[in-house]
């Protein structure tokens, strides 16, 4: 009997310590992990502004709307993000004497310091409408042509070229995408720059110039990871500009561009239609083509015209197909607050909420007149910098360092809620971090929580404002 009371009084006291370590446990404070912010307010009194005060998760009781981070629940890897380097860009950026030059580069592709990380370029194949003159790889007096491409030459390209391979230094592992305006001009139906239709019979010859311009570019040491067939094809109005319908596009890449490149050993990716999602029946009708699909890895958008979900429509029809949005303008002079607001919502938050492996502003930098441009070009495309006597840094610059500083590539896209107005994207990176990316679309300052794995951290933000937290 004694032995019997003196185990139960053993046993009272063990559980009366336990039930005290217990509460001393609840008591104790969480083991914290701080979190970083990074801020943007509508009126500019804050420009990608690291926050002084770090956040420390911890038990919080209060009412706010929470926005609760699975990492459990993961989507689609990240390629980068950044802009289109037009030639109008490399000729401006150019013109910097060396050291501004050195600086302005690391600021925007290196992570260290000021740098906001850019790890995703688009470049035309040829000129674009924001080079100061239309051209091709392989042009010939009118009424000629080269169906052996021998004037081929990418010497008109020497700007983007020669700041490729600096870039290059700064950031070797930079992803490019290359996008073609317009074939040369003998190639097509109405033997011009702007608009018209390739030609049937050049279809081969135009697969061996795109294979040519990927072969001589790697010779420079400049890696094409993608291309896209043609830039915006359903848009004959810019100059320079080329028509190709998805049947069209379909038949060259199953007949020619694929079958060119496998037989060339190109590993490039070949990207589909590179426009509005107003049209998500052009690349699904590519895809749906068993013959076109084995060569494509993916579909790119723009937003002038449909809704963001659309890219969702055709990740859902074809899951193992990739998504990529490529391109979006900012009008100038443009209004800082509105744009930052549309941009971070439908592009940050939104293309990659919905499948978008890569999100790309257009363009890199303009002067103060918004130029070059070609005739006929885009004539009010605010860069995301400016480059006159000193660098302006303009809207897109802040909305696309809220990403490419904080989510490298190799991210991966997370489960976040939406919670209220705080409309917001989560990413875990490769080295454990986790991102999330907020904006407050309410019209007063309001405060959230980020939970993650039962702690959270509360937050309050301005109207308009963006927030993008790190831990």
């Amino acid at each position: 009997m004694k032995s019997i009371f003196v185990t139960i009084l053993l046993l009272t006291a063990f559980s009366s310590g336990a039930i005290q370590a217990q509460e001393k446990a609840a008591r104790k404070p969480l083991k914290s992990s701080k979190v970083t912010v990074w801020l943007t307010k509508p009126d500019r009194s804050a420009l990608l502004e690291k926050q002084a005060t770090p956040l420390a998760f911890s038990r919080v009781n209060n009412n706010y709307p929470t926005i609760t981070i699975d990492e459990s629940q993961k989507y689609q890897q990240i390629d980068g993000f950044g802009f289109t380097l037009t030639g109008g860009s490399a000729v401006l950026i150019n013109k910097l004497p060396l050291q501004a030059r050195k600086h302005l580069l690391n600021e925007l592709f290196s992570t260290k310091g000021n740098g906001i990380g850019v790890s995703y370029l688009r470049i035309s194949i040829g000129a674009s409408d924001l080079n100061s003159e239309v051209f091709t790889y392989d042009d010939v007096p009118a009424g000629q042509t080269d169906v052996k491409l021998s004037k081929f030459s990418l010497a008109k390209d020497a700007d983007v070229i020669s700041l490729l391979k600096e870039i290059l230094a700064v950031n070797p592992r930079i992803k490019i995408l290359g996008s073609p305006w317009t074939a040369p001009s003998w190639m097509k139906t109405n033997e011009s720059s702007k608009g018209g239709y390739l030609k049937p019979e050049y279809y081969q010859v135009y697969a061996q110039y795109l294979t040519k311009y990927i072969q001589l570019m790697k010779a420079e040491h400049i890696n094409i990871d993608a291309i896209t067939p043609q830039n915006e094809p359903l848009n004959p109005k810019n100059n320079p500009s080329m028509v190709i319908e998805a049947a069209q596009q379909a038949e060259f890449i199953k007949t020619n561009l694929g079958p060119t490149f496998k037989a060339e050993g190109v590993k490039t990716k070949i990207i589909t239609y590179d426009h509005n999602a107003d049209r998500p029946d052009y690349p699904l009708d590519i895809l749906k083509d068993p013959e076109a699909r084995k060569y494509v890895d993916g579909s790119a958008f723009h937003l002038y015209g449909g809704k963001i979900e659309a890219l969702t429509e055709v990740h859902n029809a074809y899951p193992d197909k990739n998504i990529y949005f490529t391109e979006q303008w900012v009008g100038a002079p443009g209004d800082f607050a509105s744009n930052l607001n549309w941009h971070i919502n439908q592009l940050i938050i939104g293309a990659t909420r919905n499948w978008s492996r890569n999100v790309l502003e257009w363009n890199l930098a303009a002067d103060a007149s918004y130029s070059p441009h070609t005739p006929g070009g885009c004539t009010e495309c605010l860069g995301a910098i400016t480059v006159e006597n000193n660098i302006t840094r303009n809207v897109a610059y802040y909305i696309i360092g809220h990403a490419s500083k904080f989510v490298p590539q190799g991210s991966v896209r997370i489960a976040s809620n939406i919670s209220g107005d705080f409309v917001n994207v989560a990413f875990r990176t490769p080295q454990g971090k986790k991102v999330l990316i907020v904006i407050n679309n309410g019209k007063n300052k309001g405060s959230f929580n980020i939970s993650d794995k039962g702690k959270a951290v509360a937050y309050e933000l301005g109207a308009g404002a963006v927030g993008s937290f790190v831990w």
